[in-house]
């Protein structure tokens, strides 16, 4: 049983959200290493196994929509939870009406990706690798996810088949571009305070070969 896996994952709407930007929402031009863990991890999460991504394939023209969005600007504070839980009762709501905000967005549509990633053992895991990859394939090919993946945003859901290894698949788009410096994933060697790890990204004929973590700049 192979350790790598490949998936398609295709929707109407992605954004894969530029931390630089700090109101408006703007996406990468195309999916970031995150958002393709994120969808692995969807199907299959445990302590015991690590996700890789390797490299991302884009399989439609890049294309944009903008998009003016309702949010929420405000968020129930960790205080008031607290004394929630310790009197056992509390006013936890948040009125829409109030914290409501209008907010543009800088969406990709239409998209679909083939995204490759390794499946690998945390170090202290005692299980051999073959049952978490065949745990995955099973799920995988049945459609089946811990919860609904998604294109950058939850609201964005995102569509999933299993690219198994003899199946002819079309070319990604003849095209290359260098990306800039793009968000890699977090880093949480001091989970209180993960940090954001960047590589420079560049899209040859359609790929984008993912560095080692190790590689990645703070």
């Amino acid at each position: 049983m192979p350790s790598r896996f490949c998936l398609e994952v295709a929707g109407p709407l992605a954004c894969f959200t530029r931390p630089e930007m700090k109101v408006e929402r703007v996406s990468y031009e195309v999916m970031t290493p995150s958002a393709a863990r994120a969808v692995f991890e969807s199907i299959l999460w445990k302590p015991q196994i690590r996700w890789r991504v390797q490299c991302i394939e884009v399989l439609r023209p890049i294309r944009w929509m903008n998009l003016r969005r309702n949010e929420v600007s405000a968020v129930v504070s960790t205080r008031n939870v607290q004394q929630a839980m310790a009197a056992g009762s509390g006013q936890l709501g948040l009125y829409v009406e109030d914290e409501r905000q209008q907010r543009a967005s800088l969406l990709l549509r239409d998209v679909a990706y083939r995204i490759h990633a390794d499946l690998e053992l945390a170090e202290r895991s005692t299980d051999p690798l073959i049952k978490y990859a065949e745990m995955f394939a099973r799920r995988a090919r049945k459609g089946q996810c811990v919860n609904q993946p998604y294109l950058g945003c939850r609201e964005f859901a995102a569509e999933f088949v299993l690219v198994e290894a003899d199946t002819p698949q079309p070319p990604p788009i003849q095209e290359s571009r260098s990306l800039g410096w793009m968000l890699h994933d977090l880093d949480f060697s001091h989970p209180t305070d993960p940090q954001p790890r960047f590589f420079d990204a560049k899209l040859e004929s359609g790929r984008i070969q993912v560095p080692a973590f190790s590689e990645t700049r703070g």
